[in-house]
């Protein structure tokens, strides 16, 4: 399995990848609507045997100031349960910190994203208007965070999930 940036020539079986990872278009739709509005910063794929294995899409969030979202990552139904989505993950932190932004915030399973260093005390002073007890985020910098509070504002085409 190799994880690269993907490219345009991909973004069909992302869209397949996606769609049957999630076994609905919802997050499809959602992707393809990131990369419209040029809010997609970072996608990688998974490839394996020649085939997307899985995806991770970050973009830019309006606040906190210089901080990614992480949604969605989907690994195909088949390839769940073997480092897929590990490797996304850790691919995906590493090109957003080399690419200088402070954090990343995601809403997802508190039990799966400790293991990258996320948490839900990092996320805890930002209002949100998903459940509180799932978003997460995790500092690229130490200290990015420190003393900032308020409103975690999505790129637009999240208003329409």
């Amino acid at each position: 399995m190799i994880v690269r940036a993907a490219a345009q020539d991909d973004y069909p079986a992302i869209r397949a990848c996606i769609d049957n990872a999630f076994g609905q278009p919802h997050e499809g739709a959602l992707v393809e609507a990131l990369r419209a509005s040029s809010d997609a910063v970072i996608e990688l794929v998974a490839e394996s045997d020649g085939r997307i294995a899985g995806v991770i899409l970050l973009s830019k969030l309006t606040a906190p100031e210089n901080s990614l979202a992480l949604a969605p990552v989907a690994v195909a139904p088949d390839m769940q349960g073997q480092g897929v989505g590990g490797a996304l993950i850790r691919a995906a932190i590493k090109e957003a910190h080399e690419s200088g932004a402070a954090a990343i915030f995601l809403l997802g399973e508190p039990g799966y994203y400790s293991r990258f260093s996320f948490s839900v005390e990092a996320a805890g002073r930002f209002e949100t208007a998903y459940p509180k007890e799932y978003m997460m985020a995790l500092e690229l910098t130490p200290g990015a965070l420190a003393g900032l509070s308020g409103k975690i504002a999505y790129a637009s085409p999240f208003n329409n999930l």
